[in-house]
């Protein structure tokens, strides 16, 4: 697929996950709960961590406002996590806290960050990186929580 093509393609599912919020509205059993604020921007979530039984991220439910791109990257990450250990859930957050940090370089592995790799050109402006990250901090604390 071209670059333009390609381009296009991400743009549309950041603007799918941002229209659609996939895991908003905050939920009451959560085990860990994080309120993240982009001081740069205004942006704000709220993430709530629900585990099952055994530990693994069972669901998580959100709420925030912002720009389309922390809206999407919550949306995004709420996909992402489902059914996952400590584990798989950090080999997630710093997969994509590398793509965010590599300045347009990385593509991103796909398979490893699904729909997340469509916000790897949010890398290419520094602005925009906390809006994109500001989910996956407040996953991180709601971890620890």
């Amino acid at each position: 697929m071209a670059s333009a093509e390609l381009q296009s393609l991400y743009q549309q599912v950041i603007l799918d996950h941002a229209r659609e919020k996939h895991g908003y509205g905050l939920r009451e059993g959560a085990s860990g709960t994080s309120h993240q604020i982009n001081p740069t921007c205004g942006d704000e979530v709220t993430l709530a961590v629900h585990r099952d039984d055994s530990g693994r991220v069972e669901s998580l439910s959100w709420e925030g406002q912002g720009c389309s791109i922390s809206t999407a990257s919550a949306s995004v990450l709420n996909d992402l996590v489902h059914d996952l250990d400590d584990e798989g859930t950090a080999a997630r957050i710093d997969a994509f806290r590398e793509l965010m940090q590599s300045k347009g370089a990385l593509e991103g592995d796909e398979e490893l960050l699904g729909d997340a790799v469509a916000l790897g050109g949010v890398s290419r402006y520094v602005t925009r990186i906390k809006c994109a990250m500001l989910p996956w901090v407040a996953l991180e604390h709601a971890l620890r929580a």
